[in-house]
C-alpha cells in the first residue's frame, strides 16, 4: 500500500539524553524528557506510552510497553551545533558541517558588525548589543529607545541577530527593510547567523511595553537540496505549520501557515487532515523550547507534554490506512539544568500508521537524516543521499 500522507511533528527541544559529544557543548547530564519527568514526579502520557515512548529511554510515569502500537528509536545529530535550524535541516537531509556563529552574552556582536549596521541602515546608534530575553530587554531599554530612536539590537544563546523597535519609531516596513540589509549585506561569511529577527513592540513605557504579532524572520537558505525540495519536484505537496517556513526560508514548501504556539499548531494539523489528501504535513510545536525550555519552566514543560499527549487521539481518529505519523525533535532544551540554552541530545523517533508494522525497535539512528530518508522512501522518491531510511523495517 502506497503512503499518501506523512505527518512529521517536531516537539521543539524535547531531547532524550546527552549525546556522546555533549561535553563539547557543556551539556553533560542533559536529558530533557527524563529529567522533566523526574522533577514533576512522573508524566501522564498514555498515548505516547502506547506508541512506545517509554521503550526509548526510562521516563518516570511512562513505562515501556510490552506490545507498543508504534515503532520507536532515537537519533544522533551529526551536524555541528544544537540549534533549531541545524536540527530541522539535518532531519530533511542537509548536514551542517560548520555551526552557525553565536556571540558572548555580555559582549554581543563585534564592532565591525555594529559599525556596518549603523552605516548601512542609517541609524545613528544602537542600544543593547548583548544576549537577552526579548521581553526583558524592551523593558530595560524601551524608554531610552523612544528618546533616542536607536534600535535595540540583541542576541540569545541561538545564532540570531534580533532588532527590537517601537512601531511608532520604526514602522514595520522600515524595520523589515533594516532586517533585510542586515541579512543580505552584513551578516554573511563568518557572521552568517541562522536568523535575523524583527521584533516590533508597542506601549508608552516600561510598564506596558509588549511585543506585537508582527515578528518576522529572515533566514538563510539550506546550502543544498532537502527532502522537501525533492518532494515538491515530484508534485508532492509540502505543508509547513509553525516556524517551518522560517527555518527553511520558504524553500521546498508548497503552502505554509505560521502558528505562534502549540495549540494553534495542533489545530492547524487537524485542519489540514481535512484539506490535504496527499503530501507531507511538517509541523513544529515551539512552546517546549521558546516558552518553557529556555526559561527553565519544567512544570509548564511537563504540562505541555501531557496536553500534546491528550490531543493525539484527535489526530489518530482522522488517520486513513495510507497515513503515517512521525514524532521527533530537533535538539534538547532541558528545563531542569542551570543552562537556559539548547542541549546537545538524542531525539526520539516514534512512528505510527494503521498499515505499517508495530513494535519495531528501529534502534539508534546514526543521523537525524534517517528520518528524511525514510520519508523519501515512503513517497517512493530518491532522497538527498544523506541518512539511511528504515522504511523496509516497518512497512
Amino acid at each position: 500500500m502506497r503512503i499518501q500522507r506523512v505527518f512529521l511533528l517536531i516537539l521543539d527541544g524535547v531531547g532524550v539524553g546527552a549525546l556522546p559529544d555533549a561535553a563539547q557543548y557543556h551539556d553533560v547530564g542533559s536529558n530533557t524528557l527524563s529529567n522533566t519527568a523526574k522533577q514533576v514526579h512522573g508524566l501522564n502520557m498514555p498515548n505516547l506510552q502506547k506508541l512506545g515512548l517509554g521503550n526509548i529511554i526510562r521516563i518516570k510515569g511512562v513505562p515501556a510497553e510490552e506490545n507498543p502500537l508504534g515503532d520507536f528509536g532515537k537519533a544522533i545529530e551529526v551536524s555541528a551545533g544544537k540549534d533549531s535550524t541545524t536540527g530541522h535541516w539535518e532531519i530533511m537531509g542537509v548536514i551542517n558541517e560548520y555551526p552557525f556563529p553565536t556571540y558572548p552574552p555580555a559582549g554581543g556582536f563585534p564592532k565591525e558588525v555594529i559599525d556596518a549596521f549603523i552605516e548601512k541602515t542609517g541609524c545613528e546608534g544602537v542600544l543593547g548589543n548583548k544576549a537577552a530575553s526579548g521581553t526583558e530587554i524592551i523593558n530595560e531599554l524601551g524608554e531610552e529607545h523612544l528618546k533616542t530612536g536607536f534600535p535595540i539590537v540583541y542576541t540569545s544563546a541561538d545564532s540570531v541577530f534580533q532588532i527590537a523597535a517601537h512601531e511608532k519609531i520604526y514602522p514595520l516596513k522600515k524595520l523589515y527593510k533594516m532586517c533585510e540589509v542586515a541579512r543580505n549585506e552584513i551578516l554573511i561569511g563568518k557572521h552568517r547567523v541562522g536568523r535575523v529577527i524583527a521584533r516590533p513592540f508597542i506601549g508608552d513605557n516600561n510598564k506596558n511595553f509588549q511585543r506585537t504579532g508582527a515578528r518576522k524572520d529572515f533566514s538563510v537558505n539550506p546550502p543544498s537540496q532537502t527532502v522537501m525540495d525533492l518532494l515538491t519536484a515530484h508534485d508532492i505537496p509540502v505543508i509547513g505549520v509553525g516556524k517551518i517556513e522560517d527555518l527553511f526560508n520558504f524553500q521546498g514548501i508548497t503552502e505554509s501557515i505560521h502558528t505562534p504556539h502549540n495549540q494553534e499548531t495542533m489545530d492547524m494539523i487537524l485542519s489540514y487532515c481535512e484539506q490535504i489528501g496527499k503530501g507531507l504535513i511538517f509541523a513544529n510545536l515551539p512552546d517546549f523550547d521558546t516558552l518553557w525550555g529556555h526559561r527553565n519552566n519544567f512544570k509548564s514543560f511537563a504540562s505541555g507534554l501531557e496536553k500534546f499527549d491528550s490531543w493525539l487521539p484527535q489526530l489518530f481518529d482522522r488517520l486513513t490506512e495510507t497515513d503515517v505519523i512521525m514524532i521527533t525533535a530537533d535538539h534538547g532544551c532541558d528545563p531542569t539544568t542551570k543552562s537556559t540554552d539548547h542541549s546537545r541530545e538524542y531525539v526520539p523517533i516514534l512512528v505510527y500508521g494503521k498499515s505499517i508494522k508495530s513494535g519495531i525497535d528501529i534502534g539508534v539512528r546514526k543521523t537525524f537524516a534517517d528520518i528524511g530518508a525514510t520519508i523519501a522512501e515512503m513517497f517512493q522518491i530518491k532522497g538527498t543521499g544523506k541518512g539511511t531510511g528504515f522504511w523496509d523495517l516497518i512497512k
